[in-house]
Formats: structure tokens, sequence, C-alpha cells
């Protein structure tokens, strides 16, 4: 039997290999939500919004539950929950994430294509080691040392400070893409009306007298802010967000050697290698999807990272 230490330690050199393992299968298979949701029905397809909110909360409810009963402390009690413990502040960063992430982005969000059921039960998986290995670390000791004098150290400042700014980057990078649907949306219903008033379906009928949407309707070429730059800002700036949190919480690993790496990386830096690992193919994928649907999307436009790739 492994004690909580063996299965931290062996969990979290899982955690790192296991996103370098899917990178290149990625780029080959394309994960069945969104875009690239399947085009035909299947008992196996999930109502897009609510299978999104169900695993993004799983998230932050192993990470409450392990960060409030510290299962690397000797002594199991609970860190203090003041936002003057640097490691309940970055607690509360990281639930302030995921409450935009599992409930106020999805509820905003006028429409969602639907998504195979391999996708929700691929992100619990991921969702409950992820916020497991985070609270334990941020309840642990080794946080606790680390962060004894975070306040005065201006790389903990700064990784906040890139954290804040990823966060706003993000939102607003979302919201591009929420107005693009909400327009979508409302040119459906106006159609939908005119459709009823004349008797006519100019998008075709169902035989039912009722107009057949596109079901990617709500697909266009976003623009404004890092839009100008790359086809995804949003991924882009969560990015941001997870390396400013990884430069607050924990010392960076070492890169020496495989084994070096994973003797030493922490979660908070296994987080942002695997949002690295596990979005950049679907970025540069959707990316070459928009060229591929829109003649005229802007030749020079990067993937992911601004004028690089």
């Amino acid at each position: 039997m492994f004690n909580v230490q063996e299965l931290y330690d062996l969990a979290r050199k899982w955690f790192a290999l296991t996103p370098l393992a899917i990178f290149p299968v990625t780029f080959a298979i394309d994960a069945p939500f969104g875009r690239f949701s399947p085009s035909k029905d299947s008992i196996f397809l999930v109502d897009g919004i609510k299978s999104w909110i169900f695993m993004e909360l799983i998230s932050p409810a192993f990470f409450i539950y392990t960060f409030l009963h510290s299962p690397l402390s000797p002594t199991g009690a609970s860190p203090p929950l003041a936002l003057n413990h640097p490691p309940t502040l970055l607690s509360a960063l990281f639930l302030l994430h995921y409450l935009n992430r599992a409930l106020i982005s999805p509820l905003r969000t006028p429409s969602r294509s639907k998504s195979h059921i391999l996708v929700p039960l691929s992100a619990v998986a991921f969702n409950s080691v992820n916020g497991s290995l985070l609270g334990t670390y941020l309840s642990s000791p080794t946080a606790d040392a680390f962060l004894s004098d975070a306040f005065a150290r201006p790389r903990f400042c700064a990784g906040v400070a890139l954290w804040a700014l990823g966060l706003a980057g993000n939102i607003v990078h979302d919201e591009i893409l929420l107005n693009i649907r909400r327009k979508a949306k409302a040119k459906g219903k106006a159609r939908e009306s005119n459709g009823a008033a004349d008797g006519s379906a100019k998008d075709g009928d169902d035989n039912n007298g009722k107009v057949k949407r596109n079901a990617q309707e709500h697909y266009a070429i976003p623009h404004g802010l890092l839009y100008r730059f790359i086809s995804y800002p949003n991924y882009f700036c969560e990015w941001m967000e997870w390396l400013g949190f990884a430069l607050a919480a924990s010392p960076a690993p070492s890169f020496t050697s495989l084994a070096a790496f994973l003797a030493t990386v922490s979660p908070p830096w296994l987080f942002f290698f695997s949002e690295f690992f596990l979005m950049f193919p679907r970025a540069w994928k959707g990316h070459k999807w928009y060229h591929s649907r829109f003649p005229d999307y802007p030749k020079e436009r990067k993937a992911v990272i601004p004028f690089l790739l």
C-alpha cells in the first residue's frame, strides 16, 4: 500500500508524463467538441453547456477537499483561511478562475455544440487529479515554507499580476466569441420568425414547418484586441494565468534531465505544462480550420503565440 506522500509523488509523475504522451496524438485526432463536434447525432453526444459545467466543477471540488484536509500535513489541520496567508490567497485565485470557467462563462453562453461523452469523461479524470494535486500541494508544509515570505518577494507579486492579466484577457477574448454567438442566435430567431410569418423556409424545411438552422452558424472571424495577432488569444491568456500562478506558487523544476524534472516539478508547474501540451494542438488545428472555412481569414495571424506560432 502507498502512503500519502508516495501516492502524491506517483500521481505527480504520471501527471507529468501523460500530457507528453498525448501531445502528438492530439495532432492526429480532433477532440469531439466545439467546432469539431460530430455532425451526426448519436446517443454518445451530450449537452455542451451542461456537460461543460459538470466536468469543470470537478476541479474546484477536489481542490477544496484536499486543501481543507491537508493530506501532507503531519497534523492534518486545515491551513489558515485568510487571504494574508499566501497559499490561501493562491487558492482563492484558483477558485476565482473556476468560478468564471465552470459557472459564469457557460451560463452566459447562448449556445454550445454537443460534446461526445468521451470529452467530459476525460476532463473529469484530468480535473480530479489536477484539483487534488494542487490542493494537496498548497496545503503542504513544502508550499508553506516556500511561500513564507511571499509578499516581500517580487517574483510572487509579478506572478499574481501575470495571473490577473491572463484572467482578464481570457474573459475579454471569450466575450468577443460570445458576442458572435449572440448575434448569430438573434439572426437565427429573426429568420425563424420571418419564415413562420410568410410560410416559407429559406434555410430548409424539416417537413414540420420549422426552419433548420446551420449547426455551425455561430462561427465567424473574430476581431479585436489580440485577435489581431492570433486565432486563440483565450488560450494564450489562459497560459499566462497558469504561468503566473506557477511562478508565484512554487520553484521552477529542474530541466537537466527527465529524472530531475520528475523529481522536482510541482503541481502548479504541472498544470501550466499540461495546459500547454493539451491545448496547443487544438489551437493549431483550429487555426487551420479557420483558414479552410473562411477564404478571407487574415493571413498574418498566427495560431496561438503572437508573432511566433
